[in-house]
Formats: C-alpha cells, structure tokens, sequence
C-alpha cells in the first residue's frame, strides 16, 4: 500500500495472505530472537517478548505495511556491555530512551534522510544482508548428522517446487511443517527449537524499568540509547526502502520512525529489548504474500500464541526447517544482478556497493557499512560535480581588461581549481570576473574569492565581480573578507 492508501485498507485488503504469511514469520522469529537474546547476554524471553511487542505495535503505528520489526542482531551486540556492567533493568530504560528518541526523530521528519542515500549503497546494504543471513546459517551446517543436510536439500526443494503446484498456501509453511512431521514420524536425531533454549511459560506483563530517576543513571543510558536509535533506524530505514523496491509501492519514512518508537517502548515496559525492522523476515513476508499491516500483527501475535500455548510443537520443529527457510531468504535477497553490473555501471557506483558489503561482513555492524557507502558516494559526487566546473577568459580590444567567465559550482571541491585559474602575473589594469553562470556555495568558495581579489590588488590589478546571484551574494556579504564594492552587482544581486 502506499502512503496514499486509507488507514483501515493497509489492514484488510489482504486478509488470507497476510494471515498465513505472519504464521509463517512467527516460526522464523522463534530462533532468531533466542539467538539474538544470547547475543546480548539475556534470558530467551527478553528477546522473544520484544519480538512480540515490537512487531504489534509497529504494525499499528508504523509507516511501513507488510514490513516486520521485531528483536534484531544489529541492537543486540550495542547492549552487551550495558547488560554486563549495569544489569538488566538499564538495558529496558535504554531501550525506553531509545523509543522516545525515535519518535522525536520522526517528528522531526528525520526519515528523509534516505533520500540521500544512492542505490549503490542499498544494494551494498542488502547483499551484506543476504551474506550475514547465509553466515548466521553455518553453525546448524557444521559438525551435524548427515540427516540435517538431507532435510535442509528437501525443505529447499519444497519452498522452491511446492509454488508450482499452488501457491495459497505459503511453501516455506509448508516445509516447516512436512519436514517436522518427517523428523517425528522417522525419529530423527536433529537439533530442534528446543535445544536453543528455554520458552518462556508465562505471559509478559507490564513494569517500568527500576533504576533511579537521577541524572546518573541518564548518563549511563543516553550513549547507548542514541546508539539503539541510530542503528535501529538506519536499520529500519533501509529494510522499509527494500520493501517498498519489492512490492513497487511507498511507505511513510518519517511515519516508520515513529513506528520503531512506540514499539520499542512498548518492548521496554513488557521486559523486552530494543529491536528495529528485520529484512530476512521482511523478505520472508514479503515472498509469501504478506503486505498489509495484518501480516505485522499476526507475526507478532502468533510468536507469542507459539511460545505459551504451541510450545511442546514449537520445541520439536527441526532447525534444518527453519535454515532451509533462511537459506531461501539469503538467495532471494541477494541482488545476483548487481555482479553483473559491475562490468557495465561506472566503477565508483561499484566501489561504493562493494565497500559497503566488505564494512558491513567485516564488522557486522550494518551502520558502519552504511555509512562507509554513504561517505563514499559524497565524495565520489563531489568530485564528478567539481569537474564540470571551468573557467575561460577574454582579453579586451586595448589590452587593459581581462575578463574572466566562470561556469558551474564553486565548492571546497572545485575551490583549488578555481583559483588555479586566475593569471596573477598578468600585465592588465582591470580584472572582471563573472559569475553569472556559477554558485557560491560554502565559505570555501567564499574564501577562494577573496584570496583570489587580494593577489590581484597586491599586484597593483583592480577587480570587479559581477552577475552574483542572490545566494551567491548572501554568502559574500556574510564571510567575504575583501571590500563589498569591489563586487559591483552585489547590490544589484539583492
């Protein structure tokens, strides 16, 4: 659904799908959420209530349909060394900070901030996804009954054969639940949901964080709350970008801040930790037909109707069911297109996209790698705008004036080039420099200017600018050191 779309039809317009798409990513959160509380060094319902919360709230109040958000790998290693030092309930006031951090980023319309993000970065950012979900795979691949392996090439054949048969029923349900009926009928000897950890028995209930409402204890969680929040949104950002590449469709940026919050509050008032949008069970919904915020809810709702009532089932499913389901994620995530372009896109495009893949598997920090690609490609755009800068002179009839025409962006960029430009040595009486066809646009530039009208007049040549624009002049008549009338239309330019 769009932005567009009525509030009550992002819910209903897909009701069946989105049904059976959340049951689906309810069993894919189960293990995901395990691991990601061992992460943070925290009991498996820490994880599991968040999972819950996160996922209900923010299919109400985020701006993103059919996305899911829930407990996340990417918050979970920033909370590690507040659990250790501090305990558990700083980690859930953290996690309240963090929620009301994001809300006033949304308010503050911060989501826009993706549209200075280029495509070689989201496509770096989603094929270091596709490679950490594969690599998060390998320990239920290494050192395991040769069993595993042959129930993980079924559970593939079924996911990717089942569709061509019929499609309303999700394939990945449907290899979940042959393949643990086939582990329970043979007996099998596989490692199982159970194995991970223990289920919580009991509902959630609601409490407040007990910590001191001192300025201590703020002093304790605000770094790692602006942490939580930062990566949680860049995280969400980026995932609700992808689903809306996926279902050709938009969503509210600004809205899904807000969104992240209110779950992330809701996560830290039930004991849960802080979490953000999850792209392998995004993709996961996304590719099982999930698109409406019904799908987020039953996600989450269904995780938790699993755990307390579905949990001698859960506890027998075999993880070679849910790995052949991630497995799946991996492959369709990865933008398989994106090597062959290497060859054909132009090679800054490639090297932002790979730059972002290595920073982000190297450190596992998905906002290092982002940000990595994000510095990349201003650079990279700096430097193709600086080159479409250039200046050409004209010498007058008598040989006295010298005029200079100067096209395109005078930045920190193109300041050197500008300056490098100008004749110091030049025997006339009378520089003209027009800026008609250019734009100043930092101090920079402005101190290019100056420098440039003090070699003049140290050499005895006077100097006139003129065809400032109104912006151009601004910025003069603010930072320029030299004297305002030797820029004769600054005036003029106002």
């Amino acid at each position: 659904m769009n932005t567009h779309t009525p509030y009550y039809r992002s819910w209903f317009f897909n009701i069946r799908a989105d049904i059976l798409s959340g049951i689906v990513v309810a069993l894919a959160l189960i293990p995901e959420a395990i691991g990601f509380s061992a992460i943070a060094g925290v009991d498996p319902k820490v994880g599991l209530f968040a999972s819950f919360a996160i996922a209900c709230t923010a299919a109400f109040t985020g701006g993103r349909p059919g996305m899911i958000s829930a407990a996340t790998a990417a918050t979970a290693v920033v909370m590690v060394s507040l659990v250790k030092e501090h305990g558990l309930d700083y980690l859930f006031a953290a996690t309240l900070l963090m929620g009301i951090l994001q809300i006033i980023a949304g308010f503050l319309k911060l989501g826009r901030v993706m549209r200075f993000v280029s495509r070689s970065v989201i496509t770096g950012f989603v094929n270091a996804l596709a490679i950490l979900i594969f690599m998060a795979q390998l320990p239920e691949l290494i050192g395991v009954p040769t069993a595993t392996y042959y129930m993980i090439a079924g559970g593939l054949a079924i996911i990717y054969l089942f569709p061509r048969i019929t499609k309303v029923i999700p394939s990945p349900l449907v290899a979940i639940a042959v393949l643990t009926g086939v582990s329970l009928y043979f007996g099998m000897n596989v490692r199982t949901v159970g194995d991970l950890g223990e289920l919580p028995s009991s509902l959630p209930f609601f409490s407040l964080p007990h910590v001191p409402l001192t300025f201590e204890t703020l002093k304790i969680i605000f770094p790692y709350s602006v942490t939580l929040a930062a990566v949680g949104l860049l995280e969400s950002l980026m995932t609700a970008q992808i689903v809306d590449d996926m279902t050709d469709t938009t969503s509210s940026k600004s809205q899904e801040c807000i969104g992240q919050g209110a779950g992330n509050i809701a996560a830290s008032l039930i004991g849960g930790m802080g979490g953000c949008a999850m792209i392998g069970q995004s993709v996961i919904n996304v590719t099982s037909g999930g698109r409406g915020r019904l799908s987020t809810f039953v996600a989450g709702a269904f995780l938790l109707f699993l755990i307390l009532v579905l949990d001698d089932i859960v506890r027998v499913i075999p993880m070679a069911a849910l790995v052949a389901v991630m497995i799946m994620v991996s492959i369709g995530t990865f933008s398989w297109s994106s090597i062959l372009d290497l060859r054909s896109n132009p090679w800054q495009s490639s090297v932002v996209m790979l730059a972002t893949v290595v920073t982000v598997v190297g450190t596992h920090d998905l906002a290092k790698g982002v940000l990595a690609g994000v510095l990349l490609s201003g650079i990279f755009f700096a430097g193709k705008v600086a080159k479409l800068f250039h200046v050409r002179s004209t010498l007058s009839e008598d040989g006295t004036v010298r005029s200079y025409h100067v096209d395109g962006q005078i930045f920190f960029a193109s300041a050197e080039t500008f300056i490098a430009a100008f004749d110091f040595a030049d025997d006339v009486k009378r520089v003209v420099i027009d800026v008609t066809e250019a734009h100043l646009w930092d101090i920079t530039s402005v101190g290019a200017l100056d420098k440039i009208v003090f070699k003049f007049r140290a050499n005895g040549i006077e100097v006139e600018v003129v065809g400032l624009n109104e912006a151009s002049a601004h910025m003069l008549d603010r930072f320029a050191a030299h004297p305002k009338q030797e820029t004769s239309d600054l005036a003029a330019a106002h």
